[in-house]
């Protein structure tokens, strides 16, 4: 059963999407201008805006620095107060007005063309104030707002935000910015813990329960219990790791268990995983093979057992 505010609902989110279908059309060569201004820049991306423009403005700053684009909004009427001084000749001024008619904008538009500042336009009116005095104008498809009544942005705020999106990932791919990279800007909540690195998350030095293969039962059983990760690492005489030994290799082997060495119970070929691989990925293997720890081989320092990554380290941090 539909109500009249569903109807409104989807109304307005069809509206926008056919708009993004237009604006998608739209692009061309002018759109290849702004990205190579932007690659070029020495210094940073100046977004401004004022109303929604402003507010769309900032997260399109945000989303340039967070994807490795120097970027930083400069409220438009504070920069006529002083924070003209934040913008040097080496940025680029990214102004988004949908008019192109903002009276805020004048001064640091003019700011810009005394100072050979290039100045990239975000628009529907490529023929406006703005647009006029830009280097490149981005031009939005003149299209009735969502709302029916042409008063609330809607639809050319969502047109704006893509534009923005879809600049922001043009300069990120033309840099090869990778997730690694996406992650030194995101350290915290749930999508840092999905960038997280094994090497952020793993055990080394006193903490891994290590024994040598020819080691008694005895001593493997001790460093298992006083380690408390459920296995242990056995290595060779140089170091290097010869296997492992888990809970199920002591189920397999409990007839005699004591008279035997760690060679003679460990399993051989373990499970390793690289310290710069994503602890996502680890979990992804972990459960694959329905084990709870992997060791970790740096591929810089041969066979040596580098670090042992426990399924608990990866749900403390929200994997999993």
């Amino acid at each position: 059963m539909t109500t009249p505010f569903l109807d409104t609902a989807r109304r307005v989110i069809r509206t926008e999407a056919q708009a993004l279908e237009q604006l998608a059309d739209s692009l061309d060569d002018r759109f290849r201008q702004a990205i190579d201004l932007l690659v070029a820049t020495r210094g940073r991306v100046i977004v401004t805006g004022i109303g929604k423009s402003g507010h769309i403005a900032k997260k399109i700053a945000a989303t340039l620095a967070s994807t490795g684009t120097p970027a930083q909004f400069v409220h438009p009427a504070e920069a006529s107060h002083g924070d003209l001084g934040m913008i040097t000749a080496d940025d680029v001024v990214l102004a988004i007005s949908n008019s192109g008619e903002a009276p805020e904008l004048a001064n640091l538009i003019a700011y810009s063309r005394r100072f050979s500042i290039p100045l990239i336009g975000i628009t529907s009116r490529a023929t406006s104030s703005l647009g006029a005095h830009c280097d490149v104008v981005l031009e939005l498809p003149q299209l009735p707002e969502a709302c029916g009544t042409g008063v609330v942005p809607s639809t050319s705020t969502t047109m704006t935000l893509a534009m923005g999106d879809a600049v922001a990932i043009a300069l990120m791919e033309n840099r090869s910015f990778t997730a690694e990279h996406f992650r030194e800007f995101h350290p915290g909540g749930k999508l840092g813990a999905r960038l997280s690195r094994v090497a952020d998350l793993m055990h080394t030095g006193d903490a891994l329960p290590l024994v040598q293969a020819d080691a008694p039962m005895s001593d493997a059983l001790m460093a298992m219990s006083s380690k408390s990760f459920g296995v242990v690492i056995v290595t060779d005489a140089s170091g290097a790791l010869a296997g492992i030994i888990t809970s199920g290799d002591l189920g397999r082997h409990l007839d005699g268990l004591m008279e035997k060495t760690a060679r003679d119970v460990m399993t051989p070929t373990p499970v390793t995983v690289a310290p710069d691989a994503l602890a996502e990925k680890a979990v992804g293997m972990m459960n694959a093979r329905k084990i709870t720890c992997l060791l970790v081989l740096d591929p810089t320092q041969g066979n040596i057992p580098a670090g042992l990554l426990h399924i608990h380290d990866c749900l403390r941090v929200g994997l999993g």
